[in-house]
């Protein structure tokens, strides 16, 4: 037998500490995994250059920088947080259709092609943004193009 006792010592800790006057305010984006998973190329293609400035301030940071790079963060999560209201304003149904989607067949992209067509032509049409998958190979038909998918439900339901 042990000779000490177990202690469970599980209480929630909050920082009070306000942050610096230098650090912008930001809301943050409200949205769960399903809506950004959906937006995610949108704000990849109009934030790149947000995304950009943050990697490579926490790259000079060796991956510290809490502080140092929360400028270039805040401003990352303002581009999301813009490119989520385009989208809800200019294509909320379509939007809509496809984060559900992912929602229920458990954020699997394959099982929602149908639904992401239809939000790929509106965001385009509306926002000119179109969906490009980093590091695809020029000459392929990119993934969420194709109309035979590797996976894919038959009427049954059957995955085949």
């Amino acid at each position: 037998m042990a000779a000490r006792q177990p202690r469970f010592n599980q209480a929630v800790l909050i920082d009070t500490t306000p942050l610096p006057e230098s650090i912008p305010k930001v809301e943050e984006v409200g949205a769960s995994s399903a809506p950004l998973m959906s937006a995610s190329y949108f704000i990849g293609a109009r934030c790149k250059a947000y995304n950009d400035d943050y990697m490579m301030c926490k790259t000079e940071a060796h991956g510290r920088g809490e502080f140092e790079c929360m400028k270039e963060g805040r401003k990352v999560t303002r581009c999301a947080a813009s490119v989520i209201d385009d989208i809800t304003k200019n294509c909320l149904q379509e939007f809509r259709n496809h984060w559900e989607c992912l929602e229920d067949n458990n954020q699997q992209l394959w099982q929602c092609r149908k639904w992401e067509w239809n939000l790929n032509g509106c965001v385009f049409r509306k926002l000119g943004l179109e969906k490009k998958i980093p590091g695809a190979p020029e000459h392929e038909t990119p993934v969420h193009l194709r109309r035979r998918q590797i996976y894919s439900q038959n009427e049954k339901g059957v995955i085949t």
